[in-house]
């Protein structure tokens, strides 16, 4: 999956290394990853370095050969490419990503989304491969619309690094913000016990019935109505955003559960 796949390449970034040593390494760790096209440019500090010291002969070589590889690669994704991204300046920016750290996102991006977009059946087919053991079309259909936040029916670059940037770098006012609108599915400002089951079915049926211990068919309302006895401060038989946060806030697995992506780099 997009957001798996992209917390896996960050954590190939190094820690005040070689870069350039560390992409590779990273490259051969992940699929088939791409070197960043469409706008995205080797840093200068990164170039000058390289020109720091003559080149063997070999090394000259492999850097024609290398050269000629990209230009070949440049051309194909010109020819194939339908939605280019803001220029990584902008997006450092707008998001709390460096700009190695974009690009290591958008190779991977990249790589699964060819054209710069993905529609929601290609979501849902990248979402599977992490799943094998369950059916998680359902939960990847409302994280896909969480991440479409403009409502067009597809995800670009901008839209996955502005959701990841909250998922993995926002305050936990942020995080738990955008947990909320994943859970509230028809975005009337409010969670209902159907919208939690639906969303807690989904997980069930991605988690697959071969778990250990076995899932009981009840489990997803039984959570639901666990979730609901938490949270549900007046009992009015909805969840507003700020009980919603001010519960999660009180809950010390929550919050742990929050922090999980605090060290990622």
């Amino acid at each position: 999956m997009l957001i798996l796949g992209a917390y896996r390449r960050l954590q190939c970034l190094p820690k005040g290394g070689d870069y350039k040593r560390e992409r590779k390494s990273c490259g051969r760790q992940l699929r088939g990853a791409q070197p960043c096209r469409a706008g995205f440019r080797q840093p200068a500090d990164e170039a000058q370095t390289q020109g720091s010291r003559p080149e063997s002969e070999g090394e000259h070589a492999e850097h024609q050969e290398t050269h000629q590889t990209d230009s070949e690669e440049d051309d194909f994704e010109l020819s194939t490419v339908c939605h280019r991204p803001e220029s990584m300046d902008k997006l450092q920016e707008q998001t709390k990503f460096t700009k190695k750290e974009l690009q290591v996102l958008y190779r991977g991006f990249k790589n699964e989304c060819p054209s710069g977009v993905v529609n929601e059946e290609n979501f849902k087919n990248i979402y599977s491969q992490f799943f094998p053991q369950g059916d998680s079309s359902m939960y990847a259909h409302f994280l896909f619309e969480a991440f479409d936040t403009n409502k067009n029916g597809s995800v670009s670059f901008e839209d996955f690094v502005f959701g990841l940037s909250i998922i993995l770098r926002g305050t936990i006012n942020d995080r738990l913000n955008w947990a909320f609108n994943l859970y509230d599915l028809n975005k009337d400002g409010c969670i209902t016990k159907e919208e939690m089951l639906d969303i807690m079915t989904s997980i069930y049926d991605m988690m697959g019935k071969y778990t250990y211990p076995t899932m009981q068919d009840d489990a997803p309302r039984d959570h639901v109505e666990s979730f609901f006895q938490k949270m549900d401060r007046n009992k009015d038989g909805v969840v507003t955003v700020d009980e919603f946060i001010e519960s999660c806030k009180k809950d010390e697995n929550i919050m742990q559960s929050m922090q999980l992506f605090d060290n990622v780099i």
